[in-house]
């Protein structure tokens, strides 16, 4: 049979944060989307403590986590989602002039563009703890 390759930006080596942010961003949807979804920093901090912890054990330093390390983590995730939105807003502006594909490629670019600006202060403001 054949193959056919998609979704070639997962195909290489990114930043962990924004692969991250990118998947905090897809709770929302695609065609229906509703950035409600976006997990509240409760539960991003629950998911990012298991990440750290999981990858530490993998790596063989233990499970040790501290809060310092989440918060480091969840300020990278939230900086590269803002990241997200602009790349897959961009993306959309470009599908909407060349896609034949029937999707609302213009209103999906101008709804990642307004969560980039919405999120953008919250987002700038966060500081890393030294």
């Amino acid at each position: 049979g054949d193959v056919q390759f998609i979704d070639y930006e997962y195909s290489g080596y990114n930043y962990l944060a924004y692969d991250i942010g990118n998947h905090f961003n897809e709770f929302a949807g695609v065609s229906d989307v509703d950035y409600s979804l976006y997990p509240d920093r409760e539960l991003q901090g629950q998911w990012l403590r298991s990440y750290l912890e999981a990858y530490k054990e993998y790596k063989g330093f233990g499970t040790e986590v501290t809060e310092k390390e989440v918060e480091i983590l969840f300020i990278q995730v939230n900086q590269f989602a803002l990241a997200s939105h602009f790349f897959w807003g961009l993306w959309a502006l470009i599908q909407a002039k060349y896609s034949t594909i029937d999707f609302d490629f213009l209103g999906y670019a101008i709804v990642r563009f307004n969560q980039y600006f919405k999120m953008k202060p919250e987002v700038t403001a966060l500081k890393v703890p030294e």
